[in-house]
């Protein structure tokens, strides 16, 4: 009998790894396609088979995919990330797997696009417009007003994001992501959009079922940094109801209702109103807190799915769990950085992370990427929570030493000084 794989259509840097012990403990055997799979250490460090293709092609993945069915029984296809979930989609159908619809995803995950379909079936977003030249800048801005958020059509993790309160704020960040150096296709357009202000909720749901909502803290503007994610959200009776039925609604008005999804949702002086829907399971560490809050391990679950397996979405305990991340204030080199096994060793701290070890290079950019590490703390009451939270974020130190004049000048040359 073949062997059952899993395939991954290239990894995650916190990510890629929970899914690979995941389908290990399902009896599966996880296989990386990649570009570049030396992007992901996890890969050589476990003894991870991987394999080098080319993960923008799909007649190139049908092929891989193809090839690797004469030594595997390819089991399920899936991926940890936005940017190649509509591709999983498509080889799921293409291979008679179960998987997400690829249309509906693609058309998610243009922000734009998403916003115009949701607006047009009466969900509550920012108000928008697309930019893809200065006349379009110019235009948005006297019909929205300032101040206003400013971001590429397709990204994720906040990369580019950022709030602009005068008309030369929005024409130099929008310049900047018209740039050519930028990672995020910015081919696709600018979106300007309204400021919506208000507590975030993050609703995380598994096919139609809203598994729970927890709530976003965040750094000061103008960039969008989560500095604290936490499961369940206080929120009264009538707020949870009302962001769980706007996301069921957001899921109708997308087509999308198969596998993970999770809604960022603000509740504004207007109401809740839909501020993003990534058709993928959040990333890390929601899954993590899901897992201690509710005792539902969602990757597990969803490799079941991808693998045509009954998935279990049963809460098997109530806690309340938080994370805060650890966020440096300055770029530099990171000399040191102690106190994380006695953070770990507090009653109640669940897990300590970090993500750099001393000797690294810190350039903020703004986004998910400025994130060193975090802390999550569980136990049954919201105060005892964070007051954990807070005792084990005390005992971190670390020091930043600030670049030499020879280091700013080579992160220069590779385009990665701030």
């Amino acid at each position: 009998m073949s062997r059952r794989a899993l395939i991954l259509i290239e990894g995650g840097t916190h990510t890629g790894m929970p899914y690979v012990q995941a389908a290990q403990r399902l009896g599966l055997h996880p296989i990386t396609l990649s570009a570049d799979p030396g992007r992901y250490d996890y890969l050589a460090a476990e003894g991870c088979d991987s394999i080098r293709v080319d993960t923008h092609n799909i007649d190139v993945l049908i092929g891989e995919c193809s090839r690797l069915q004469t030594t595997y029984e390819i089991a399920g296809i899936t991926s940890v990330g936005d940017l190649f979930y509509a591709t999983v989609g498509e080889l799921c159908r293409y291979f008679h797997l179960p998987g997400p619809n690829p249309e509906s995803v693609a058309q998610c995950s243009d922000k734009y696009v998403q916003r115009q379909l949701l607006a047009k079936a009466g969900v509550l977003v920012p108000a928008f417009r697309l930019a893809v030249n200065a006349m379009d800048i110019e235009g948005s801005i006297a019909e929205i007003g300032l101040p206003v958020v400013v971001k590429p059509a397709v990204g994720t993790g906040s990369r580019g994001v950022r709030l602009c309160r005068n008309v030369d704020e929005v024409t130099e960040h929008a310049k900047y992501l018209f740039g050519e150096k930028q990672t995020w296709q910015s081919s696709r357009g600018i979106l300007i959009e309204e400021f919506a202000q208000g507590p975030l909720y993050n609703a995380l749901i598994m096919g139609n079922e809203v598994i729970g909502v927890g709530i976003a803290l965040y750094g000061a503007p103008p960039h969008f940094v989560c500095r604290q994610m936490s499961y369940p959200a206080q929120a009264t009776d009538n707020q949870y109801k009302r962001v769980v039925d706007l996301s069921l609604n957001c899921l109708r008005a997308l087509g999308l209702g198969w596998g993970p999804t999770n809604v960022e949702v603000r509740w504004t002086q207007h109401g809740p109103m839909v501020i993003e829907v990534n058709p993928r399971l959040a990333g890390t560490p929601d899954p993590e807190l899901a897992h201690l809050a509710y005792g539902l391990d969602l990757i597990t679950e969803h490799i079941k799915l991808v693998t045509g397996q009954e998935w279990d979405l049963s809460r098997r305990q109530s806690q309340v769990t938080s994370a805060r991340f650890l966020v440096p204030d300055c770029d530099g080199i990171l000399d040191w950085i102690d106190g994380v096994s006695q953070a770990a060793a507090l009653p109640g701290v669940a897990e300590v992370k970090l993500h750099i070890q001393p000797k690294t290079p810190i350039v903020r950019k703004g986004d998910s990427s400025d994130r060193i590490g975090y802390v999550i703390a569980t136990s049954p009451d919201f105060a005892q929570t964070e007051a954990i939270l807070q005792r084990a974020v005390d005992l971190i130190r670390w020091s930043i030493k600030p670049f030499s004049l020879q280091e700013i000048a080579r992160l220069a040359a590779l385009g990665t000084a701030s």
